[in-house]
């Protein structure tokens, strides 16, 4: 299988008391901040970026802290948004399917559970619409007339090396991604595990469509990557802690071994 490189680029933070981050919680687990992140995976010839992230709108709305755009965060690390052929998007929340409109050569691919979930009657219930943005939804609606949406039903192979997996439970088709490396097998989890600590615990993120399915990801994480080393949260600051800094830039480089245990 190709080895690729993967990235996990920071573009926006915030803080969080317990409560936000643990269904069931002690005051003293509480992390602190949350990173937000989009992820780079290259080999020669091939280039996928997962999750777009939100931009200064969404950020003054829902009062988070823009570090920089997207754009500018993929820069950084040598990715021009505009010509970039391949898009996943892990689920369509705010803060994972925003500027879609920056990536205008891209194939974007989906679930076919998570654009069901979007569109569709449990969008009726505020608290389960409030993690989405309707505009960003519609966004991905055009592109699916435009014919620019690749569909998968469950498990699927993006490219050599690149696999996606249907994982549920946070929204309802969450998937994560499996990437060959030098390191062996990285799975990006997304919000499948917003932190380590949600899925050791286990005590998963208050957000959550099926609880069930949740606890089951775990599980499924577990299964597809090399060692827990191996699997990646979806916004836990310990990440750049844990893995080496990419010069230049606010990322970190996911397919070299992390240089503590995490």
């Amino acid at each position: 299988m190709p080895e690729h490189e993967v990235l996990a680029v920071r573009y926006a933070n915030v803080r969080r008391e317990p409560g936000d981050v643990f269904l069931s919680h002690d005051p003293h687990d509480a992390p602190g901040e949350m990173d937000y992140f989009v992820w780079i995976i290259r080999a020669p010839g091939r280039i996928v970026v997962v999750d777009t992230g939100f931009g200064p709108d969404a950020a003054s709305r829902r009062k988070r802290q823009l570090l920089r755009t997207v754009d500018q965060a993929l820069a950084s690390v040598g990715v021009d948004c505009a010509t970039v052929p391949d898009v996943v998007i892990s689920h369509l929340h705010y803060d994972h399917a925003g500027n879609l409109p920056l990536f205008r050569d891209a194939t974007f691919h989906l679930q076919d559970a998570e654009m069901d979930y979007a569109t569709g009657r449990f969008m009726c219930h505020p608290v389960l619409a409030h993690p989405f943005d309707v505009e960003d939804v519609c966004c991905m609606v055009r592109r699916v007339y435009a014919g620019r949406v690749r569909f998968h039903d469950g498990d699927a192979t993006l490219a050599p090396g690149i696999t996606l997996h249907r994982i549920g439970g946070h929204s309802r088709g969450l998937m994560a991604v499996r990437v060959s490396t030098a390191r062996g097998h990285v799975v990006l989890a997304a919000d499948a595990t917003h932190y380590y600590a949600n899925m050791r615990k286990p005590d998963p993120f208050p957000i959550v469509f099926d609880l069930g399915e949740v606890l089951e990801g775990y599980k499924r994480l577990r299964e597809l990557a090399d060692s827990e080393d191996h699997i990646i949260p979806g916004h836990d600051p310990l990440v750049r802690q844990y893995y080496p800094a990419v010069p230049g830039a606010d990322a970190v480089a996911l397919h070299v071994p992390p240089n503590i245990a995490t």
